[in-house]
């Protein structure tokens, strides 16, 4: 029996897995600056704003703010509130509305991403092999319902169900996000599972801790799939390599990588 023969359901990341960021994040926030009529604000000082206020608000109210039922709009404002200011750019309210509101429009569309050129075909093949796909990611309740039909990955057609952080209130590392998985998937044993991420902390590690399958991927040649590989993860370049894997049968090839 072969090792796709033995696979009940497939879990797949999302960001980093399926598709990427497109441009930088001070395109977006120059844009909206630039919409009402104010010069862009520094990309470097930016970038960094928001790193900083992203990781505290992550860490104050996470999943989005799902445990202090906070609205997804205003978790996202506080945040770029916070990102302006830690850049040093203090904005009126009714100026900083306006930009709000182009930066959040804009990211709850599809145009910051871009979907990797394998993505669809690879899980419409998961599919066709009568195996069912279920994606798991930190994100918010837009991925699901705007960012991913816009980009072509639609619910019952490349997948079966979603767990995502801001909708269940919990989030990779925490194992506990595949364990719902795996019950959304219809209480099947983490061995009858393959979860198929791009990081060893939030994917690999707390998927493998549960019994699953997993494996990597280094779209981007990131110094750390070496160490990935010295650890034991299987690591590919993409997913059309996943499928050739799979499709061969031999479930030692997934250590070829």
């Amino acid at each position: 029996m072969s090792f796709l023969s033995k696979l009940r359901y497939i879990t797949v990341d999302v960001t980093g897995t399926l598709l990427a960021y497109k441009g930088e994040l001070g395109d977006y926030y120059c844009m909206a600056a630039k919409s009402v009529g104010l010069p862009c604000p520094d990309y470097k000082r930016m970038h960094e704003g928001f790193k900083l206020a992203y990781t505290e608000m992550a860490k104050k109210y996470p999943c989005f703010g799902h445990a202090a039922k906070m609205p997804n709009i205003v978790w996202w404002k506080t945040c770029v509130q916070d990102s302006f200011n830690r850049a040093g750019y203090k904005y009126d309210e009714e100026t900083f509305e306006k930009i709000f509101k182009r930066i959040y429009a804009s990211f709850g569309s599809s145009a910051p991403y871009v979907l990797f050129p394998d993505s669809v075909p690879f899980l419409r093949w998961v599919r066709a092999q009568g195996i069912p796909v279920g994606l798991v990611s930190n994100s918010e309740y837009r991925y699901q319902d705007v960012i991913l039909p816009a980009l072509g990955i639609n619910q019952d057609s490349e997948w079966d169900f979603g767990v995502f952080s801001g909708i269940e209130g919990v989030e990779k590392p925490n194992p506990r996000i595949f364990e719902i998985a795996l019950e959304k998937a219809g209480n099947i044993a983490p061995e009858e599972a393959l979860h198929i991420g791009d990081s060893m902390r939030q994917d690999y590690i707390p998927a493998k801790s549960l019994g699953m399958h997993a494996l990597l991927l280094d779209r981007f040649k990131t110094p750390d799939a070496e160490n990935w590989r010295k650890s034991g993860a299987p690591v590919f370049p993409d997913l059309t390599a996943v499928q050739e894997i799979l499709e061969s049968g031999n479930v030692d090839l997934l250590k070829k990588y």
